[in-house]
């Protein structure tokens, strides 16, 4: 049990909007470097504009032709989502992504960093996301992060201004490290239709 306890945990962060001037990819790159303070946790950034994803075709058939983020999510004991909230709904961007994979999520966790101009900091699309993810075999974490008025909280190199986030990352670091661990357990421990003990 105790390698559970001290091993370290594999979590990668994807910022879910291709948008040109963008603000969700300031709080992805500030969150990986909060990450990768923590000696539990090794991280990797993606982000939805590298995938350049065919117009003719859709959804797992193409998964081998994404093999980093195929890979990365088969290694993966959780994900970060930082997405931007578009009329109330998750990126299509994000979604056309996520939809690449389907049993390599199951039995993983997966935290939400929401992201708005406005003063809801990505509540709505949160909520919007999490039947979607659910479908997908993730398991959600109990804690979030949301950054209302986004274009408020960065300077011009990408320094976050407002130091009350670094305790809220940190609660919500320590919430996904948990889940991740439990998860992580009951995939290696527990037999299931998905997973052989």
């Amino acid at each position: 049990m105790e390698n559970y306890l001290t091993s370290k945990l594999f979590l990668p962060v994807i910022v879910g909007t291709n948008r040109k001037e963008r603000k969700s990819v300031l709080v992805a790159k500030w969150l990986v470097g909060e990450m990768s303070k923590r000696a539990e946790i090794e991280t990797r950034l993606f982000d939805v504009k590298d995938f350049a994803l065919p117009q003719d075709d859709y959804g797992t058939a193409l998964k081998d032709d994404f093999p980093e983020w195929r890979d990365a999510v088969i290694r993966a004991d959780g994900l970060v989502v930082v997405a931007p909230e578009y009329n109330h709904g998750y990126p299509g961007a994000l979604k056309s992504v996520m939809d690449l994979l389907l049993k390599e999520y199951i039995h993983k966790s997966v935290a939400f960093v929401g992201v708005s101009a406005g003063p809801w900091g990505g509540t709505r699309v949160i909520e919007a996301m999490v039947p979607m993810v659910r479908e997908l075999g993730l398991s959600v974490t109990f804690s979030d992060l949301n950054f209302p008025s986004v274009q408020n909280k960065f300077d011009e190199e990408g320094t976050l201004l407002d130091t009350a986030y670094e305790q809220r990352a940190s609660d919500f670091l320590d919430e996904l490290v948990w889940l991740s661990r439990v998860l992580k357990w009951g995939r290696e421990s527990l037999a299931s239709k998905h997973h052989k003990a």
